[in-house]
């Protein structure tokens, strides 16, 4: 399984759940984590949602090690499992806190970024590489980003695909909060049982307002960015990354496939 769920009392705990891959996400897991998070809104038992990854990283990124990654098919469906998971975060009628407990690339920025608390780990660090395989970023997120901190930050990050450390993220005003490893647990069992003690419809109504009022672009950058991957995945720029990507992930003298590496997109 891609997804695991599990529940501590009144928190619904939603993880990726492939620590082999770095948590890296395909469209199947897009879509298991999206249909947890909505089975989640609908539980009445269920008053706040983490969403968190399994091992060192949140989540790696999209993962080019499927079938076809240069089909231009499997670009689209992919997208729109990312723009389904995403849309179920920001419209799910429970606070959702990210809990990034490690590296967030490529759509991991936005599934954190989705999620209205972001909580992260001192250690941890956001990037997002997309133009470096030429592609660009998804998962909303150039509407996500560019809502939380502004074009200037946007733009260093799409464009150059800057890493941004926790720090830094904090000052800028892109997470909720960040705390060192030995508090990290604490704090967010406190935020979570701080949100559980509020009435639920009154956080359900609070964060559609909020949401409808800062996310705005969402829907049309979900579309631009749709169209922008399924043109960037024609490109030579693409296919010399995955040609890159294959060979890296194979051993030349034996033919073995590797299995430390992620993509980061």
């Amino acid at each position: 399984m891609s997804v695991s769920v599990t529940d501590d009392a009144a928190v619904r705990h939603i993880l990726i759940d492939r620590p082999d891959r770095m948590n890296a996400v395909d469209k199947d897991a897009l879509h298991r984590l999206a249909d947890a998070i909505e089975s989640a809104g609908a539980d009445p038992d269920v008053r706040t949602i983490v969403l968190s990854g399994t091992g060192r990283a949140f989540c790696a990124g999209g993962d080019l090690d499927v079938e076809d990654p240069l089909s231009v098919e499997n670009t689209a469906s992919t997208s729109d499992a990312a723009t389904r998971c995403i849309s179920a975060i920001v419209a799910v009628p429970r606070p959702v806190l990210a809990a990034v407990r490690g590296p967030a690339v490529g759509v991991g920025v936005s599934l954190a970024l989705a999620a209205d608390f972001t909580v992260v780990r001192s250690d941890a660090f956001f990037s997002m590489p997309f133009t470096s395989i030429g592609l660009m970023p998804d998962g909303g997120a150039t509407a996500l980003v560019a809502a939380s901190v502004g074009r200037a930050v946007a733009m260093r990050m799409s464009l150059l695909g800057e890493r941004l450390s926790a720090t830094d993220a904090a000052r800028m005003g892109l997470v909720a909060a960040v705390h060192e490893p030995d508090v990290f647990e604490a704090e967010l069992a406190k935020l979570t049982a701080r949100l559980s003690r509020i009435s639920i419809e009154s956080l359900a109504l609070t964060k559609l307002a909020v949401n409808d009022s800062s996310l705005t672009e969402l829907g049309d950058a979900f579309a631009r960015e749709r169209a922008g991957q399924i043109r960037l995945t024609t490109t030579d720029s693409f296919r010399d990354a995955i040609a890159a990507f294959t060979a890296k992930r194979t051993r030349p003298e034996t033919g073995e496939r590797t299995g430390s590496d992620h993509v980061g997109s």
